[in-house]
């Protein structure tokens, strides 16, 4: 029969019956027990409000049943996520017993009877408080019977037993609550509750921990690892797991990779803030609710918390990393651009993408390869066939100055069979793995390689096999630095590949809100054993033990450099050796939002080296998300480009050579590479300060309450905001200005708002970047590198802020090192400007850059008013003013640039920029510079007219008043800027084509203490201005008494005066009549203080100093031989001056148009150019080497040339064949002539063809590599145009052709290429010889295209031309570099027709040039041509003509290092200053006179003055046949240029050494031998010029300013300080007058000291013989002589110690291998200072970091002035202090005593002294 049914009501009233029978028995049973009613049974839960529940049910399924039986309150509400069962206020535990010491509070806490949660409850606690700290207060509770895991961060530490005085009794900050426990932090002061925990109970059950707190302020930061979509948190119910995941970051709320249990709580807008860390690795999860409060629930461990007191965000963060540790400084390049994909397929796909981002000169430092480099995805292994070059791969990078990074994963594949994996069987043997619960089997899981084993990186034998497997490794893969991943850790399996037990640890009563609410999900089983415990506890643990393991490693490897970590699982304190990325984002555009939060996080966790991928790591990037996210990501500290598996690449270049992602590309990694110092020092000041690098702008102005929540821009340090653009389709940002003064760091424009939203146009190749005002931020010229860019010069960016200050400061050190901080092996500068002045204050010196790193320009933003005078002073130096061409001052965007300061980095000084009175002067100036002026011409111009004698003064000349007057002035401390407009009083007169410019802006910057810059433009028009880079302060010298200048405006008519403080002289006052400015007419006139002027070139002078009666000299770059006023090859508008008071200044007029200068008895000096600006910096040294010194600074330092470039060299354009030189070069050897250096001219090539190799030199290579092995360099010639015309296919013209990188017309005109000719013929023609030079232009010269070499594109072109020629032709060791002016043999073009504006090509003032009447195309292309910059900007050949071999150089010379591998040396014709940054220079095709040797001497010391070191002079001529007697003294005169080339033309006779007699040979010998033996002198100099700017060729003034004599000295120089050459240079002259300044002098034949001080002698000069003094006071290096430099350099190093009136003597060594790259930059080379006095020779080793190989010893030393007492023994002490005696020989009376310290074989580069004694 069936069950009876029951009705639903008779259901309903059962289970009702059933529940009040359950009730009422547990009252009868409490009754008769007599058990006390718990207060929880009767909660006064009505009192609790909303937002402060306390959630009792955070497991899932709450009902009121449950809530009550948990003694909790029950009370449904209708608002969202509001707890419905929350805790009573009464319950948890009380407190038994405190004992309270001044620092520190302990208590035992019972608990109070209540239901469990999850069972387990802990009945009695430990509770221990700790002020650790004034700022910091430690509480833990922990289990008293028990041992429960504890976290073993090995940094953070409890108080010490003698607190420091410092330390707040913990009862100012803690209130202890008793019944029921609660603690109660408050701020000390305002005594502010911060931490109030009594709004909820403690709970504490074996596997269930929690505290709940309330706090003052919902602006709560922090708590990770997940996606946060904003900064600031929402505290309306949100609940966040903890626990390391390999999860993707995809926006949910679930746990990602790292561990991280800290906020930051701002109180209010007074930046008061407070900082909370729970130190509990287990899995947990944190809520936020709007009381405001925050619920701390962990599954196991204790609670073990940290409260953190700052008076601002920042010093919380402080804090924190002082508990934690503080951030580790990354190397330098790892602040690099980097690239990265999983997945290339293949190493050729790898370099392919490196190859293509070089080409178009990305900066880019590093490359990545993912798993797929492995062989089946194992570590430790590569894949043989796809990356099999790997092995070599780092080296390729490092060729091109970048670095290598492979990733490891933590899982070790098992093997299967019989195959053997090393790895695994080495850490099986070690027992390194983690095992299952029986702490024997090792688990295995399975992540990429397939079935795996996990290392337990908790266990020492693990960390050392790690480590072993690491070192190994590494010895096959070289590589810079180690990605580690999957470490969370993450398993495919779930658990294990058997899963996991069911237990209370793999399935704990309560799991928190992690991803898919499973313990073991993605990683092992929670029972697993590690040696710190159980897999629970130290899950989270793993990624961190993994990154102590692989520090242990990278030290193994690395030793005392810093490399690089990045790890993806993370916990607090990985910070201190690790970096982080944020993890497999995707390429959309919510992820580049939530980067920007997720950056700030970890900076708040002590991981500032943080970045997410560019562009995403899964999908497809869209071209205009990748472009926005590369401008974002170049400013993110860790900077990578990272993408997955299957889909398309995204690295810039990728996207293709001319798009707008890649120009935007590099124009912002170009500024984060010049703003790298600053970032570098950021991560100093999160090393050893502990402040974020990426910033929330809250952290700076929490003030202001608009900040709280600002997280789509963020700043760099304090100075720089960044604000990208982060939605697609969008130009316009609406940006939040924060309060303070902001300047555009591209426009330099200050911002109009503040406080404010602000509507910023970003087009899409724009990000907002904006400086804030008070700022200075160092900078360094950027590179494609940071091996590149640390070579270059810094600078300063001042950004002044309301009351014109500003303050930053700089970290250096050599950017790989380890402890470098530690070590005090570092630079710290404090910059501080106010008021017009800055002080870089050095702070710590401990660092000597290897690369002579200066300051060379500073920027200051916010100057109201252009400055009239800049000076800077070193520490022990006087005030050096800074030229007016050397400063350039914006007047409407109130900006000031400082050029060519020069300013020794680790040096202190002080830059100001200052004001004062000046005075009008009138005097006559040329109103009609042309020739054949009337009075109807002269009037006509609004000027007067009388005729005077003599003739040579002006008879048209300008009224006083004629020119502009000052409309507006603005003032300040760094300089000023006026407006003004022309004088129109006289009349409107203009050239026709070129009318005036009525209004102009002026802006003078105070560049330095010793340096200023003035700049007048129109600010209407967007004129050209010269593209050259200047290396100026940032920051101004604002503080007016340090400047050794003064400067002020006249008003009518507009003048600059400059005025030297010390004396009163005035320098300069342009408030001559005169001043002119018109489109294509410029003009302008000073007065100077001296009539000793120098300088101004190219062009040949008969003396060097300047003659003021009249005299112009144009500058305009030609194929010019030298010659009286005619213009050469190359234009250097600048001139030093010595002032009356031995004081001496530079000015330099940065402008590149075709120019004249003229002289006048005033003094005066009238510039006139057709074009640009006038852009004038001012050098005010004050000494003329100070000058030089700091020019050099600005325009660059002089390249260190080869070792060997300084050996004698030979040429001759009329080379028959390869035989030829063969049978020279046999000569010079049997004649035993030194000798180095053997050239090819152009007749090397086929029909004059770059690149092409001529039939009868077909031997040339086999020859080169004979000589070359015997010692020997060769140096090829390379002109710039290429033949067009060519029947069979040649690389050069075609892959110009194609690279589209020829100088064409502009395209509106056509889009043809500028044809000319030059040496190249047609083929297939025969030339005679014998033609006119006309005919044989026309017939026989084939078209020639010219390379724009300012194009990116070119320089590649150019060196993929010169590398296959060394490849497939011939080897070689530098390139001489001709005809760039550039030359060519038809005017403008080929048909003579220049298209386009003809008014370009004679413009309507010609300057006083060589044939100037047949207009400026003369010899040369077009000037109408079209060229384009390097950025972009398309320019006119009449601009930039004089650019052209300035242009050529550079890239000549990057390909000669990179093709050579070797220093090298390039020769170029055509400079413009910072020319000799990459090359040398001869003085052109001089001819075979006698004249052209004193010539020679005043053009080596121009070029002296302008940068350029390595000249030199073609000896015995070039043109026409040269004579014996004149050869043989130019020999002798020419063994002292610094380039030492005998050289001459074809058709001529014979000029080389061996051509004559053995007399000559004999005499050349001698006087080569003289050379090589002070090669090691010279060198030094060189070194001397290259690092500090110092003149090699030295005038006598710059040694002797104050003897006025010296200044007209220009047939006797110097080398150094100390070695005087005093040549014949006239025929049949047996006698020369020599000066003999105020010093001792020895002749260096016979040591003796010649007993003359300022005086002028008549000294023999025979044939065979050229007079050499040495300086007293000095000693100079030397060497025996060889053939070649390769033998010299083997021999002993010898000292002439030439002994002063005192009987001291000084002098250095610089040394090195000869020829490597930039031995400087890089540390390898010795440099030792050698000191004498009272007979003991000392030396003292300044850097050494000399290759053995390349090690000198001590050879004999010869001791100058010794006296005439017999000198009876000599000693040498060793570095050890072991005495050795000596050999000596000693000649009483030359009083030579010279000592021979060859058999001890003593190192130069260890500390030695020699001392010798006298018999009396």
């Amino acid at each position: 029969m069936g069950k009876k049914r029951f009705s639903g009501l008779e259901v309903t009233l059962i289970v009702l019956f059933t529940l009040m029978s359950a009730v009422a028995i547990a009252f009868i049973v409490l009754y008769f027990t007599g058990s006390p009613t718990p207060e929880v049974s009767n909660p006064q839960c009505s009192v609790i409000p909303q937002n402060e529940r306390i959630d009792c049910s955070p497991d899932a399924g709450a009902s009121k049943q449950r809530c009550e039986e948990r003694g909790c309150c029950w009370d449904p509400v209708h608002t969202t996520n509001v707890p419905w069962c929350f805790f009573t206020t009464n319950r948890g535990y009380t407190v038994e017993s405190v004992k309270e010491r001044t620092y520190e509070i302990t208590a035992r806490l019972r608990r109070v009877d209540s239901p469990s949660l999850f069972g387990e409850d802990i009945q009695e606690l430990s509770f221990l408080a700790e002020m650790q700290s004034e700022n910091r207060l430690h509480f833990k509770i922990s289990d008293v019977p028990a041992k429960r895991f504890e976290v073993p961060q090995e940094h953070v530490k409890n108080l010490q037993s003698n607190p420091s005085p410092n330390h707040d009794r913990i009862l100012s900050r803690m209130e202890i609550k008793q019944e029921p426990f609660g603690l109660v932090v408050r701020r000390q002061g305002s005594n502010r509750t911060l931490f109030d925990t009594t709004i909820g109970p403690l709970v504490f059950e074996n596997q269930f921990l929690q505290l709940s707190a309330k706090l003052p302020s919902h602006n709560i930061y922090g708590l990770g690892e997940h996606v946060h979509k904003h900064y600031r948190h929402d505290t309306n119910w949100k609940t966040w797991p903890i626990f390391a995941r390999d999860g993707f970051p995809n926006g949910g709320d679930h746990n990602l990779y790292g561990h991280y249990p800290f906020f930051l709580c701002l109180e209010d807008g007074s930046g008061k803030s407070f900082g909370v860390f729970l130190m509990n690795s287990n899995a947990m999860e944190v809520v936020l609710q709007p009381a405001p409060a925050v619920t701390f629930r962990t599954i196991g461990g204790v609670l073990d918390f940290y409260i953190l007191f700052g008076d601002t965000p920042e010093q919380v963060v402080h804090e924190f990393q002082l508990l934690v540790g503080m951030p580790v400084i990354p190397p330098y390049w790892s602040l690099g651009f980097q690239l990265s994909r999983w997945d290339y397929g293949s190493l050729d796909v790898v370099k392919e993408t490196v190859e293509r981002n070089r080409a178009v000169d990305l900066p880019y430092d590093v490359q990545y390869t993912d798993i797929d480099y492995m062989h089946m995805k194992r570590d430790f292994t590569y894949d043989k066939v796809n990356f099999k070059d790997l092995p070599n791969f780092a080296t390729y990078l490092h060729e091109g100055g970048q670095k290598y990074i492979l990733i490891l994963d933590p899982a070790i594949a098992t093997v299967q069979g019989n195959t053997s994996y090393e790895p695994y069987d080495h850490g099986t043997a070690k027992d390194a793995w983690v095992t299952l619960a029986d702490g024997k089997t090792a688990l295995l899981g399975e992540v990429w390689p397939g079935e795996t084993v996990f290392p337990d990186y908790t266990k020492e034998a693990c960390i050392e096999w790690w480590a072993d497997e690491y070192e190994l490794f590494y010895k096959e893969i070289n590589h810079d630095a180690l990605w580690i991943d999957m470490n969370e850790v993450s398993n495919f399996k779930q658990g294990s590949v058997n899963g996991c037990t069911n237990n209370s640890l793999n399935n704990p009563p309560y799991v928190p809100n992690i991803l898919d609410k499973l313990m073991y999900s993605k990683t092992l089983c929670m029972d697993a054993r590690q040696s710190w415990g159980n897999h629970y506890d130290v899950h989270s643990l793993y990624g961190y033990s993994m990154v102590l393991a692989t520090e242990k490693a990278l030290q193994r490897v690395f030793g005392k450099k810093r490399s690089l970590m990045l790890t993806r699982s993370s916990f607090p304190g990985v910070g201190k050796y690790s970096g982080h990325w944020l993890g497999d984002n995707a390429a959309n555009w919510n992820d580049i939002k939530w980067a920007i939060p997720g950056m700030l996080e970890f900076g708040l966790f002590g991981v500032p080296y943080i970045g997410a991928d560019i562009c995403g790591f899964f999908d497809n990037s869209t071209e205009e998300l990748c472009r926005r996210w590369m401008q974002v990501g170049a400013f993110y500290p860790f900077s990578r480009n990272h993408n997955a598996q299957g889909y398309m690449p995204q690295d810039p270049a990728f996207y293709g050579n001319d798009s707008l992602l890649v120009k935007s590309s590099k124009h912002y990694l170009n500024i984060r590479y010049t703003l790298l110092p600053y970032l570098y020092t950021l991560f100093y000041k999160a090393n050893t300060a502990g402040e974020t690098v990426v910033r929330p702008v809250m952290h700076e102005f929490y003030s202001d309450s608009n900040t709280w929540t600002v997280d789509r821009q963020f700043l760099w340090g304090k100075h720089l905001l960044i604000t990208p653009v982060l939605d697609p389709g969008v130009d316009t940002v609406s940006a939040y200005i924060p309060d303070a003064v902001w300047y555009d760091y591209e426009t330099m424009e200050r911002l109009p708002v503040r406080k404010h939203l602000y509507n910023m146009k970003l087009p899409g190749d724009k990000l907002g970047l904006h400086i804030r005002g008070g700022a200075v931020l160092p900078t360094q010229k950027p590179n494609v590198t940071t091996t590149y860019s640390r070579l270059n010069p810094m600078g300063l960016i001042i950004a002044l802020d309301e009351s014109q200050r500003a303050a930053g400061e700089l970290f250096w050190d050599d950017g790989e090192s380890r402890d470098t901080v530690k070590n005090g092996t570092y630079i710290h500068y404090s910059f501080t400007a106010v008021r017009g002045k800055l002080t870089m204050q050095v702070t710590h010196a401990g660092y000597k850059d290897p690369n002579n790193v200066t300051f060379d320009s500073i920027t200051i933003l916010g100057v109201p008013s252009g400055p009239f005078s800049v000076s800077f002073k070193g520490a022990n130096a006087d005030n050096t003013t800074v030229p007016e061409e050397n400063m350039q001052y914006d007047i409407d965007k109130q900006v000031l640039t400082i050029q060519g300061l020069s300013l020794t980095l680790g040096e202190t000084y002080i830059v100001e920029w200052q004001k004062v009175t000046m005075e009008t002067l009138y005097k006559r100036i040329d109103c009609y510079p042309e020739e054949g002026a009337t009075e109807a011409d002269c009037t006509a111009k609004g000027c007067h007219w009388q005729p005077v004698y003599p003739s040579n003064v002006p008879w048209c000349f300008y009224p006083r008043d004629y020119g502009y007057i000052v409309k507006d002035e603005n003032k300040n401390d760094s300089g000023m800027s006026v407006k003004i407009s022309q004088n129109k009083k006289n009349g409107n007169f203009h050239l026709p084509g070129s009318p005036n410019i009525a209004n102009l802006s002026v802006e003078i910057r105070y560049l330095s203490s010793d340096m200023l810059q003035f700049k007048i433009w129109d600010p209407a028009t967007d004129r050209y201005e010269v593209p050259v880079p200047l290396s100026v302060p940032d920051t101004r010298e604002t503080n007016e008494t340090k400047r050794l200048y003064s400067v002020t405006v006249t008003k009518e008519p507009f003048g600059i005066q400059v005025k030297r403080k010390s004396t009163g002289t005035t320098i300069w006052d342009s408030s001559m009549p005169g001043f002119t400015f018109s489109d294509m007419f410029i003009q302008i006139s000073t007065r100077l203080s001296t009539e000793y002027v120098y300088g101004f070139g190219e062009t040949e002078h008969p003396t060097y100093k300047h003659n003021f009666d009249y005299h112009t000299w144009g500058m305009f770059a030609k194929d010019q031989p030298p010659g009286y006023k005619k213009n050469c090859y190359g234009v250097h508008p600048f001139y030093m001056a010595v002032e009356d008071t031995a004081d001496a200044h530079g000015v330099l007029l940065l402008n590149s148009n075709a120019m004249d200068v003229t002289f006048q008895p005033l003094p005066s000096l009238t510039y006139r150019t057709v074009g640009g600006i006038l852009d004038f910096y001012m050098f005010l040294g004050p000494t003329p080497e100070m000058v030089v010194q700091t020019y050099t600074s600005v325009i660059g330092r002089p390249v260190l040339p080869a070792y060997w470039s300084l050996g004698f060299q030979l040429c001759r354009y009329g080379y028959n064949n390869h035989t030829e030189i063969e049978g020279l070069y046999n000569d010079m050897k049997e004649a035993g002539i030194p000798y180095d250096v053997q050239y090819a001219d152009i007749d090397y090539m086929e029909r004059q063809l770059d690149f092409v190799l001529d039939p009868e030199f077909k031997g040339l290579p086999e020859m080169v590599d004979k000589m070359r092995a015997e010692g020997m360099r060769f140096i090829f010639i390379l002109d710039p145009a290429i033949s067009g015309n060519e029947t069979d296919y040649y690389p050069a013209f075609e892959r110009g052709k194609a690279a589209d990188i020829f100088i064409k017309w502009p395209k509106n005109i056509s889009d043809e290429i500028v044809w000319g000719k030059v040496w190249p013929d047609y083929p297939n023609v025969t030339v005679n010889d014998s033609m006119d030079w006309d005919y044989q232009v026309e017939n026989y010269r084939a078209y020639a295209a010219f390379p724009d070499f300012f194009r990116n594109e070119t320089a590649t072109w150019w060196k993929q031309q010169i590398q296959d020629f060394y490849v497939n032709t011939t080897k070689f060791d530098g390139i001489w570099i001709d005809m760039n002016e550039p030359a060519s043999f038809v005017h403008g073009t080929v048909g003579g027709k220049c298209l386009g504006e003809q008014i370009l090509e004679n413009p309507p003032y010609m300057p006083k040039l060589d044939s100037r009447e047949l207009g400026l195309n003369h010899k040369t292309l077009c000037m109408s041509s079209e060229q384009i910059l390097s950025d972009g900007k398309k320019v006119r050949h009449y601009d930039v003509h004089n650019l052209y071999g300035w242009s050529h150089t550079k890239p000549t010379y990057d390909a000669l290092l990179e093709v050579t591998g070797k220093r090298g040396i390039v020769v170029t014709r055509s400079t413009y200053p910072s020319s000799g940054q990459w090359a040398g220079h001869w003085l052109g095709d001089n001819s075979a006179q006698w004249d052209q040797l004193s010539k020679s001497i005043i053009g080596m010391m121009e070029f002296s003055l302008f940068g350029i070191s390595y000249t030199g002079a073609d000896i015995c001529g070039f043109f026409n046949d040269a004579e014996y007697e004149m050869c043989l003294r130019w020999m002798q005169l020419g063994a002292f240029y610094p380039y030492s080339r005998n050289h001459n033309g074809k058709g001529n006779r014979r000029q080389d050494p061996v051509s004559w007699n053995s007399t000559f040979s004999e005499a050349s010998r001698k006087v080569l031998n003289i050379r090589y033996t002070l090669l090691p002198y010279l060198y030094t100099l060189m070194y001397e010029a290259h690092a500090k700017g110092s003149t090699v060729v030295r005038p006598l003034l710059h040694e002797f300013v104050e003897d006025k004599r010296t200044w007209n000295i220009y047939k006797q120089f110097l080398w150094g300080p100390a070695l005087l050459i005093t040549p014949a240079l006239e025929p049949g002259v047996k006698h020369v007058q020599g000066y003999f300044p105020n010093a001792r002098w020895y002749n260096y034949y016979t040591a003796e000291d010649i007993g003359l001080h300022g005086v002028t002698r008549r000294i023999v000069t025979p044939l065979d013989h050229i007079n050499l003094h040495v300086r007293g006071g000095y000693i100079l290096p030397w060497q025996k002589p060889e053939n070649n430099t390769m033998h010299s350099r083997k021999n002993p190093l010898g000292l002439i110690v030439a002994l002063s009136d005192k009987g001291t003597a000084q002098g250095s060594l610089f040394w090195d291998d000869g020829e490597g790259i930039d031995t400087v930059g890089n540390g390898e080379y010795l440099l030792t200072s050698f000191t004498a006095e009272s007979n003991k020779l000392s030396n003292k080793v300044d850097h050494s970091g000399l290759d053995l190989a390349d090690s000198l010893t001590l050879g004999e030393v010869k001791v100058w002035g010794a006296g005439k007492v017999t000198v009876t023994n000599a000693t040498l002490t060793d570095e050890t202090g072991t005495p050795h005696n000596l050999a000596l020989t000693q000649n009483t009376k030359t009083q030579e005593l010279i000592i021979d310290a060859s058999s001890l074989s003593i190192p130069v580069n260890q500390l030695f002294s020699i001392t010798w004694a006298t018999s009396v």
